[in-house]
């Protein structure tokens, strides 16, 4: 397993609320952070900055809109929510081309997340796979165990290939 870090990483934070970007910022203190508060200002430093990770709020900045344009800058997107926390959305950001959806509850974890996702781009793995085995139980709490059991062979593609 390689060791991946995030000291020399940028990353562009995205969220409306001045203390989740407060909060990113201080979790993320080895990288180099630019944070943004609307779907503008984000896009705009999308379109004119060079960036490892996007961590795009999905609600109050526009979030989709903003994963698209990461997509095409070749910026590695990362969805962080709180209000729109649902399989739909998990689903959405996955075919979206998002490489990890977090829980505002899990952005404690967030620096273990991102780490997951550069090692799964390094090892050309899916990085869904490492965030099933690290959410999958949250999501049984939040959503039902049954949550991901109507679409099975979609889940079952999604985190394992």
């Amino acid at each position: 397993m390689p060791n991946i870090s995030l000291k020399d990483k940028k990353i562009l934070i995205v969220d409306d609320e001045p203390d989740v970007l407060d909060s990113l910022e201080e979790l993320l203190d080895m990288c180099t952070i630019v944070r943004a508060q609307s779907f503008e200002e984000a896009n705009n430093f999308l379109e004119t900055q060079k960036f490892d990770i996007a961590v795009l709020d999905i609600m109050g900045v526009d979030g989709y809109q903003l994963l698209e344009t990461a997509i095409r800058k070749d910026v590695i997107p990362v969805m962080l929510t709180a209000h729109a926390l649902s399989p739909d959305n998990i689903k959405k950001s996955y075919l979206g081309g998002a490489c990890s959806y977090i829980p505002k509850q899990e952005m404690i974890n967030i620096e273990t997340f991102l780490i997951d996702v550069l090692t799964a781009k390094k090892e050309d793995k899916n990085p869904w796979t490492s965030w099933y085995k690290r959410l999958g139980s949250f999501c049984d709490e939040k959503f039902g165990p049954d949550w991901d059991k109507d679409e099975k062979e979609f889940w079952e593609k999604m985190i394992y290939y």
